[in-house]
C-alpha cells in the first residue's frame, strides 16, 4: 500500500516531470474512479500544473486557477510515466493524465476498486480532504508523544489513524513498532 515514503517519491517524480507542463486532457478508463462531480473533470484540462503536493496519503496536482486533482491510491493504486498518447491498460487502467511530454497512467492492480480521483475547485475544498493528522517527519518529540497518547487505543491503531498521524498505514506502522520493539497491542496511555 502506498504510504508516506512511497507517496513522497511519487510526488518528487511528478514534480520533476509535470510542474510547468500543460495538462492537456484527462482520460477515464473507469468512471467509478472519479468520486466528485463539481467541478467537472474538464475544469483541470488545458491548464498548467503549478504544484504537486502530498496531503496525508493523497497526491495533489494543482493547476492554474487553484483547481486540483486529488489522487488516493488506496491499497493497489499505482502511477506510471509513459510516452505521449500511451494507451490505458484495459482491466486495470483507471485514468490517464495527458501532457505534451508524456502520460501519467493511474492503474489499480487489485480486484477491489478502491482508488479514487477527486476534482476540487478551491483551497477550501482541498482542505476538506485533509484528515488533520500530524506530519510525523515534521513533528517534535513532544508533538508526536501528545498525538500518540491523546486517545487510549492500541499503538498500532493510533499510528494508522489519519486523524492523528498523516501518511502512516499498516505496513509502515509495523516497521515503526518493530524498530521501537513495541507490541502492536500495547495501549498508548501505558
Amino acid at each position: 500500500m502506498p504510504e508516506l515514503p512511497d507517496v513522497t517519491i511519487y510526488v518528487e517524480r511528478l514534480r520533476a516531470r509535470v510542474v510547468g507542463q500543460r495538462l492537456d486532457r484527462v482520460r477515464l478508463g473507469s468512471p467509478f474512479v472519479l468520486r466528485s462531480v463539481t467541478p467537472p473533470l474538464s475544469a483541470v484540462e488545458s491548464r498548467t500544473v503549478r504544484r504537486i503536493s502530498r496531503l496525508g496519503k493523497r497526491i495533489v496536482i494543482t493547476v492554474d486557477g487553484e483547481r486540483s486533482l486529488v489522487i488516493h491510491l488506496m491499497v493497489a493504486g499505482r502511477l506510471r510515466w509513459r510516452e505521449a498518447q500511451a494507451q490505458l491498460p484495459r482491466k486495470r487502467g483507471l485514468a490517464a493524465f495527458d501532457f505534451g511530454t508524456g502520460n501519467v497512467l493511474f492503474t489499480e492492480e487489485g480486484t477491489k476498486k478502491r482508488a479514487a480521483l477527486h476534482v476540487v475547485g478551491s483551497a477550501a475544498e482541498l482542505a476538506s480532504h485533509d484528515r488533520g493528522g500530524l506530519e510525523p517527519l515534521d513533528a517534535t518529540i513532544d508533538q508526536f508523544r501528545e498525538a500518540l497518547i491523546r486517545e487510549n487505543h492500541t499503538v498500532k491503531r493510533v499510528l494508522t489513524d489519519p486523524r492523528l498521524f498523516a501518511g502512516i498505514g499498516n505496513a509502515y506502522s509495523d516497521e515503526i513498532l518493530h524498530a521501537a520493539r513495541l507490541s502492536p497491542i500495547k495501549l498508548t496511555q501505558k
